[in-house]
Order: structure tokens, then C-alpha cells, then sequence
């Protein structure tokens, strides 16, 4: 990885906490459909909703609101009290302002690396709720450029690199999902480093993916990657 020259970060679950608050809304999902069906029908319920809304409404909390009430109508119908749906449009809204929790080691490796290279935040997800989080977070001043994308698939890293004016060899995307973050990067001649996280979201897991060593790395976190770079 001695050729890198720009490097690009996820957010979500590579540098803050995200998935947990989005796991423990599904579950209290879960909780106020009991009436009408098991957790397990109505945790596939609502994945079976925000897959179907995803061209609609993308990625995000206002997505995962608006699937919450779309699902639970559908569950329970006319039956649903009132009270129910306030308490999914609450959670919903916890989604857009919950703290920012910085994993271990990512400001001190930010700090390190944005003199060496140009860092780039890539994210995708709502516009606003990826600004809200990125101002919340403390970081803005470490990225030379962020980018608030609707999707990550080849394409999307493809315009992006033509944007950066940076070719794949000496680019490095840094991320927690090898669905969006890794694979895609590979597959245009870049570089990957994997940190997993401790929960994955289901739409992003991956089975029986065999990256290429050469240009590919897995570290259990963050604090490893300056080290690997030198």
C-alpha cells in the first residue's frame, strides 16, 4: 500500500457507534407488534419493508421511521393504538440526535494520517442526518472532502475517484462493511482495509468473499491502520 495517496473512511461503525441504536429501536419494533405476532415475524416484517422502500426513501433514519409505521399498519392494521405509533415516530426521531460515540483510537489516527494524505469521509445515507452526525462528531476538520452519496456500489466509487482526480492504485477506502466499503473498491483496482464491527446490519453482510491479499487488509481496529501504511 506504498502507492495510497487519498484515503477514504466510511462513518457509520467505523468511526462512531451507529448500528446498536438502530438494533435496539428494531427490537422495541418487536415489542409493540406482540400483540399481533411473534418478534421474529415482525423483525422480518419490517426488514421485508425497508428493502422494498429502499429506492423510495434510501438509507437512514427517516427511512427506518417511515418503514416502522408502514409495517406496524400492515401487522396490526386499524388496531394499532395510536399511542403505538407515537412511540415508533419517537424512536424514529432518536435516530436523528443520538450522542456521538467516537470508536476507540479514531481521532488520534485521523490526527496522524491528514498531514501524510488527503483523507476523504464517504458515507452514504440522508444528507442532513450525515451532516448532523458529522458536526456532532468533532472530525469535519480531519477530511479533506466528504462525500454524502445515496448508495456505494462500483459505479458510485467510480465517479467519485474521477471526481478526486485520483486513480483506483492509489486509492484506499477504510470501512466496516465488505459490501459496500470493500468489495466495490476492489473491484475497480483500489486498495481495502476491513474493521469489522461488532454488529453488522444485515443488508450489509457478505458470505464467502475472498478479496485479493495483495491489495486488501483486515485489522480489529483503527489503531492498526498508521502502522500498516508504513
Amino acid at each position: 500500500m506504498k502507492d495510497i495517496k487519498v484515503i477514504g473512511f466510511d462513518a457509520d461503525d467505523t468511526l462512531w457507534v451507529n448500528e446498536p441504536h438502530y438494533q435496539a429501536v428494531g427490537r422495541e419494533f418487536c415489542g409493540l407488534m406482540s400483540p399481533w405476532t411473534s418478534p421474529e415475524k415482525a423483525a422480518e416484517e419490517l426488514y421485508a419493508t425497508e428493502m422494498a422502500n429502499m429506492k423510495l426513501y434510501g438509507y437512514g433514519a427517516k427511512s427506518v421511521m417511515l418503514s416502522l409505521v408502514e409495517t406496524a399498519l400492515r401487522i396490526g392494521g386499524d388496531k394499532v393504538p395510536a399511542a403505538a405509533l407515537r412511540r415508533l415516530l419517537d424512536s424514529g426521531r432518536r435516530l436523528l440526535d443520538f450522542p456521538i460515540e467516537l470508536l476507540p483510537g479514531v481521532m488520534e489516527v485521523l490526527t496522524a494520517l491528514k498531514g501524510r494524505y488527503r483523507l476523504v469521509l464517504i458515507t452514504k445515507g440522508d444528507l442532513l442526518d450525515q451532516e448532523r452526525k458529522l458536526e456532532r462528531s468533532g472530525l469535519k476538520a480531519c477530511f479533506h472532502r466528504v462525500e454524502i452519496l445515496s448508495d456505494k456500489r462500483e459505479e458510485d466509487y467510480r465517479e467519485l475517484l474521477a471526481a478526486l482526480a485520483v486513480e483506483p492504485r492509489h486509492f484506499l477506502m477504510v470501512g466496516n462493511s465488505m459490501k459496500s466499503d470493500i468489495l466495490p473498491v476492489l473491484a475497480l483496482g483500489g486498495s481495502g482495509v476491513h474493521i469489522p464491527f461488532s454488529v453488522t446490519w444485515r443488508h450489509e453482510r457478505v458470505e464467502n468473499a475472498s478479496p485479493d491479499p495483495a491489495r486488501f487488509r483486515e485489522l480489529r481496529d483503527i489503531s492498526a491502520l498508521p502502522a500498516l501504511l508504513a
